[in-house]
């Protein structure tokens, strides 16, 4: 970074809620921030584009109360700038959209600072969208009005014309109205618009915390009160309000309205929490362990250059199959070594890991408890042959003990290492002490491990009311050691049998 030139700033709308509706422009840009300035709508998922020593700066905003003030915000922008960083603002739905970006950019315009403006998806558009309702319908009406439901603080006079907005045939959608609605709806009844108008007021849309409350301009401050939606909230007035029942597709999968706990390595956790959304769960990534490269790597750099003494390569993880090949390659051994060595894979994913090298495993017991493996492994190793078990730095001693015991030759090297991995811990107990969270899922006995020790003795009582779902026996035996006890362990030890087991318990 050139502290002697001007940085830029990137001023990006961040969509309505629901994180892969953001683009992949907006993507990039925060990918490759020095720091990023965010708004209270900004979701977790996006925030954790950003490189891992981005500056992370909140100015998030309440009706009531400013973190920051804009005055603020804009001088931040206009200071990291001058520091020569590449800036990312990132604000909810579209910058220009009621988002004060404007304002900003003009900030940035005087200051002499390069910027540019990321549209992003407005939750004008997308919140009644996912509610079932068009903004527009050529059966309907033929024009979308966005007003603004909370004004500049301070105002003596609204400076929204009601007269006017009454007399409109399109659609109307108020943006940051809930506190406003009861005088919006009046003021536009006062003005001559018909009572019996459909609305709908949607809280919190595209996330799977959306709640709608429909009904007509004259009742429908009414039930939004009684109901108790909150901010963020888009309020729609117009016939296409009326739609909503029939165009109905938002939260109807087998998962749907359920918070999963991910608690996966990084690297790992995009296959579960993909398949979690696809069934309309939400998964929230909380990945207790890191994966990294081993510290020293003589044994297994040993073990590579010396690869046709061994019988059997014994892989336990798709980690251990990542890590083993990632050395081979950088130490430039030929693939080719392996011709006469047979390859043993744990569990379905593991294997497939190796089939990406193009490599078929001999064996693949698909239990992961240590007895079922030895069962199947010991009657296929002849006298004389060496295993290599390619392993994380934690791994069980139960496979080594057993393989001593029937006098096995092997060399048991961690080709990677699990490291205790903290951040989020306060958002994740605040989200278990609202109980916010209906499952945690544990893929191994480490994610046990460090949950707990991440969470604290005083936390732990927290996952009572969560339903604990296991990948295997031997991680829900770590569970049970621990003082957990698993409501449920995947029949089939994959990813997709975890996924399954969270559908059937949600259908109890």
């Amino acid at each position: 970074m050139d502290k002697n030139r001007k940085g830029k700033v990137y001023i990006i709308g961040a969509g309505p809620g629901d994180h892969k509706l953001l683009t992949l422009k907006a993507a990039e840009c925060i990918s490759r921030a020095d720091v990023i300035v965010y708004d209270r709508l900004v979701g977790s998922k996006i925030l954790g584009l950003a490189k891992k020593d981005a500056e992370m700066v909140y100015v998030g905003k309440l009706p009531e109360h400013h973190a920051v003030p804009q005055e603020g915000i804009n001088r931040i922008l206009v200071e990291k700038a001058l520091e020569g960083k590449t800036v990312a603002r990132v604000k909810g739905g579209d910058p220009f959209v009621f988002g004060r970006g404007g304002e900003e950019a003009e900030a940035l315009a005087e200051a002499g600072i390069e910027f540019e403006v990321v549209p992003g998806v407005t939750s004008a558009v997308a919140v009644p969208a996912y509610a079932g309702i068009p903004v527009t319908h050529r059966d309907f009406c033929s024009s979308l009005h966005i007003i603004t439901g909370h004004e500049k603080p301070g105002k003596e006079e609204s400076s929204l014309d009601f007269e006017t907005l009454s007399k409109l045939e399109g659609t109307l959608v108020f943006l940051m109205g809930v506190k406003n609605l009861s005088s919006i709806t009046s003021n536009l009844i006062e003005y001559g618009k018909s009572k019996s108008t459909p609305a709908a007021v949607v809280e919190k849309g595209t996330t799977i915390m959306q709640r709608k409350v429909t009904g007509t301009l004259e009742d429908i401050a009414e039930k939004v009160k009684e109901a108790g939606i909150q901010s963020p909230a888009v309020t729609v007035i117009g016939e296409v309000a009326g739609l909503d029942r029939r165009l109905e597709w938002f939260g109807k999968g087998k998962l749907a309205g359920k918070r999963v706990l991910v608690t996966r390595s990084r690297q790992q956790a995009s296959k579960l929490s993909e398949k979690i959304e696809e069934l309309g769960g939400e998964a929230l990534e909380f990945p207790v362990i890191r994966i990294e490269e081993p510290q020293d790597y003589s044994e297994l750099d040993k073990a590579l250059e010396n690869i046709g003494v061994y019988s059997w390569v014994v892989f336990t993880s798709t980690n251990g199959v990542e890590y083993f090949f990632k050395r081979l390659r950088f130490k430039r051994i030929d693939i080719r070594k392996l011709s006469g060595t047979k390859l043993c894979a744990i569990g379905e994913a593991t294997a497939e890991e190796l089939e990406k090298m193009g490599l078929y495993a001999e064996l693949m017991p698909q239990s992961y408890t240590t007895l079922d493996l030895l069962k199947q492994l010991l009657p296929k190793i002849k006298k004389g042959e060496k295993l290599l078990l390619a392993r994380a730095d934690i791994a069980g001693k139960e496979l080594s003990e057993g393989l001593k015991e029937k006098a096995v030759e092997f060399d048991d090297i961690a080709v990677y290492r699990t490291v205790l991995e903290e951040s989020g811990r306060e958002a994740i107990i605040e989200l278990l002490e609202k109980g916010n969270i209906d499952f945690v899922t544990f893929t191994s006995s480490s994610t046990v491990r460090n949950l707990l020790s991440i969470l604290g003795k005083d936390n732990i009582r927290l996952l009572d009311k969560v339903k604990k779902v296991c990948i295997g026996p031997v991680t829900a035996k770590t569970a049970e050691e621990s003082g957990l006890e698993a409501d449920a362990v995947a029949d089939v030890y994959t990813v997709e049998g975890l996924v399954n087991k969270l559908v059937e318990l949600s259908e109890v």
